[in-house]
Order: structure tokens, then sequence, then C-alpha cells
């Protein structure tokens, strides 16, 4: 969040170098954060998003 809060300082205070250097950081912490980047979740499993839970091994209620 203080990337962030940097972001609109820098615009507020119309200094474009301390944007693109504020851009920077909020980019890395959300690679880090694995919100950009190569994906890290690539582990063959089955993806029931957008799926009614009756229509899933989940039914029973009984993973996780």
């Amino acid at each position: 969040m203080d990337a962030r809060r940097a972001v609109g300082a820098a615009l507020r205070g119309g200094n474009p170098a301390a944007e693109k250097e504020a851009r920077a950081c909020v980019h890395a912490a959300k690679v880090a954060l694995g919100e950009r980047g190569p994906v890290w979740w690539t582990d063959d499993a089955p993806d029931y998003n957008r799926h009614l839970v009756k229509n899933t091994p989940y039914a029973d209620g009984e993973h996780g």
C-alpha cells in the first residue's frame, strides 16, 4: 500500500519521475504476491471454478 500511496502523492505533486518509480514498486509488489508474472498454481489439478458445488468432488462436504 505504501507504493500505491506514493503513486498518488507523485500524481498530486506533478512529479513524473517519482510516479514512475512508485509504479515500478507497485508492479514489483504485485509480482511478489503472484498477481503478475508467471503463474505459480500449475499443479494440473482440475479447475472447479464456476461449477456448482453439487457438480464437483466437494459435493459430499468431506474434502477440505
